[in-house]
């Protein structure tokens, strides 16, 4: 099985690959020039902004993880461009040049709306304001509209394999004025490699899906645990399943996650 892996050279993809590749996959890495794979890992020089130089990435192809996105940045153009067009030009490719491919999407829990009456479900109606999560929201319609073989995996907060991610949190909270009893979904590392390897089988073509871990956690307690600190409070906490997925479906197609809780992966030295 040969795997055309975008964003590669990012927080995900460089954790992911090596995982795949110990799992036995063949995978080509999309970079543009310049960048190195990881070990193990062919390349292929292409730009989600060039059109024509995707086709020859998807030679041969039978599976394509699309994790490339900009996301923390004010440029909302940038965000638009690299998220929705970079998206339709990927799907345009493999139509064109590996229409059998399986096509996995990566998106965000931010997706959901933070008034939710309940854990975000996949099946909720949903009107993002902010482009990171409006653009991935548009990007999974056109993937869904495009007559591949699908899978979208809207992910939990990322953290792990010393990424920083966590590390950058009590900045975060402090910047969005987040509320410390706010609990919300994460899922580490080790287990987008699981949720991706089960995807590879088919398990969760034609789907939309949560992954993430056991246990929503407070961002009080994050904070803490890498370290940091934040103001306690006893206010109500407005919209409490803000963050917070449900991800029962994902439990039902055989995702079971190896780091089970954030709690398990300090402990283990997973962080």
């Amino acid at each position: 099985m040969t795997v055309l892996v975008t964003g590669a050279a990012g927080l995900v993809g460089t954790r992911l690959l090596p995982r795949l590749v110990r799992a036995g996959a063949d995978c080509r890495a999309l970079m543009r020039g310049g960048k190195e794979a990881p070990a193990g890992v062919s390349t292929v020089e292409a730009d989600l902004f060039d059109p024509d130089s995707l086709h020859a990435a998807m030679e041969g192809v039978s599976a394509i993880i699309h994790l490339a996105a900009v996301f923390r940045t004010p440029d909302t153009d940038l965000i638009w461009k690299s998220n929705l067009d970079g998206t339709r030009n990927l799907i345009a490719a493999a139509r064109a040049r590996a229409p059998q491919a399986r096509f996995i999407l990566s998106s965000t829990s931010n997706i959901y709306d933070a008034t939710s009456p309940h854990p975000g479900r996949e099946d909720d109606a949903a009107d993002p304001q902010q482009a990171y999560p409006a653009s991935k929201l548009a990007a999974e319609k056109a993937l869904r509209d495009s007559g591949l073989r699908w899978n979208i995996q809207r992910f939990g907060f990322v953290y792990g394999d010393k990424d920083g991610h966590l590390e950058d949190l009590p900045r975060l909270a402090t910047g969005f004025k987040m509320h410390p009893a706010q609990r919300m979904s994460l899922v580490h590392h080790r287990d987008i490699a699981t949720a991706m390897t089960l995807a590879l089988t088919g398990a969760m073509d034609g789907r939309i899906v949560n992954i993430a871990d056991e246990a929503p956690t407070s961002i009080y307690e994050l904070v803490g645990l890498v370290g940091g600190t934040m103001d306690a409070s006893s206010a109500p906490l407005e919209d409490p399943w803000r963050l917070h997925m449900d991800v029962s479906l994902a439990r039902s197609l055989g995702f079971r996650p190896v780091v089970r809780t954030v709690h398990q992966a300090a402990e283990e030295g997973l962080m």
